[in-house]
């Protein structure tokens, strides 16, 4: 599927909640603050890295789609929590990965350390938790710490899966369920909850979140062998490097040549630097075996039926930026 809408074009999809956005920042800036000068400082440089919001965004705008462009007052402090919950994830996935690159520039624990990081981490997650009880739901809180506790899981997984080539592809989108996805379908469900919603809508906004989860994860997979840094904001082949048997990988461990197994099977299981000529090898037979095809493939599956949620939507300009949304996951380049 051709999108129509290009990458640069994000801010006009997310017009809707434009200014909701702005008030976000604030909310962010004042719920970060802290007495403790080291969590103040990394915070900020957190924050000031950037990064798309699109869980918050999701969460903001199923709100507005499902109430007709009402915004419920818990909003913007709910779309904060799963914006910490994403960021405290990123904090900790860096360690554990030993990354050195994000969003264009340093990690925090290449610039702070491995054990500032973690801790920051931890203050984010229970930053979270104390505000997602403003709302006096308990939905609301058993959607969040449900969902907190599913991407634990779904980080051991990962570990788990680190340098195994027997890793399928069942396995693979069981990881991305659990540890990317669980976010994106408890930001679309707390947004139809806040709308007031009924059952059926709740449910499609849960499944929406899920399918659109894994399409972003599905994309960045792919994106892993084809953009550069400047354009991800990461170091291109991390995944590889780091031993992660992603989509890609899986396909063409099934689909490749009994050279080309041989050689990603000795990639993954490495645990040391993979040497420049080894990489551009399994590069090339990536981009040429079909694997990057086979997982855009997949990503069009799940967009395709995150539209068929949002027929349960009324229709407005939120629903429409729902739908444009999910069109650009497939189209984006960062």
């Amino acid at each position: 599927m051709k999108s129509t809408v290009k990458t640069n074009e994000l801010s006009q999809i997310l017009a809707p909640i434009a200014l909701d956005f702005k008030a976000l920042d604030e909310v962010i800036r004042l719920r970060l603050a802290s007495k403790v000068a080291l969590i103040d400082q990394i915070s900020s440089y957190i924050i000031k890295a950037g990064g798309k919001r699109v869980r918050p965004a999701l969460l903001l705008l199923v709100s507005k789609a499902l109430a007709n462009g009402a915004v419920s007052p818990h909003a913007l402090e709910l779309a904060a929590v799963v914006e910490f919950i994403h960021t405290a994830t990123l904090l900790h996935d860096d360690v554990v990965d030993e990354s050195t690159l994000r969003r264009g520039r340093e990690t925090a624990n290449a610039a702070f350390g491995n054990a500032a990081s973690v801790l920051v981490g931890d203050f984010l997650y229970s930053r979270a938790f104390q505000m997602m009880v403003g709302p006096n739901d308990l939905r609301v809180m058993e959607i969040l710490s449900n969902a907190t506790n599913t991407i634990a899981e779904g980080e051991v997984l990962q570990l788990l899966n680190m340098n195994d080539p027997e890793v399928d592809e069942e396995s693979y989108l069981r990881v991305i369920r659990y540890k990317t996805a669980k976010l994106f379908e408890a930001s679309t469900e707390l947004g139809a909850i806040l709308s007031g919603a009924n059952d059926k809508q709740r449910e499609q906004s849960a499944a929406f979140g899920r399918h659109i989860g894994t399409a972003f994860q599905l994309m960045d997979d792919l994106l892993d062998y084809t953009a550069d840094a400047s354009q991800m904001g990461k170091n291109a082949g991390d995944d590889l490097r780091e031993g992660k048997p992603t989509l890609p990988l899986i396909y063409l461990l099934e689909n490749g040549s009994t050279e080309e197994r041989l050689l990603v099977r000795a990639a993954i299981e490495q645990n040391q630097d993979l040497p420049d000529d080894v990489f551009q090898q399994i590069l090339s037979a990536v981009q040429n075996s079909g694997a990057l095809d086979y997982t855009q493939a997949a990503a069009k599956r799940e967009v395709d039926l995150a539209l068929e949620c949002l027929k349960e939507f009324p229709q407005n300009e939120a629903t429409t930026a729902l739908h444009a949304l999910s069109t650009y996951s497939l189209s984006r380049q960062t």
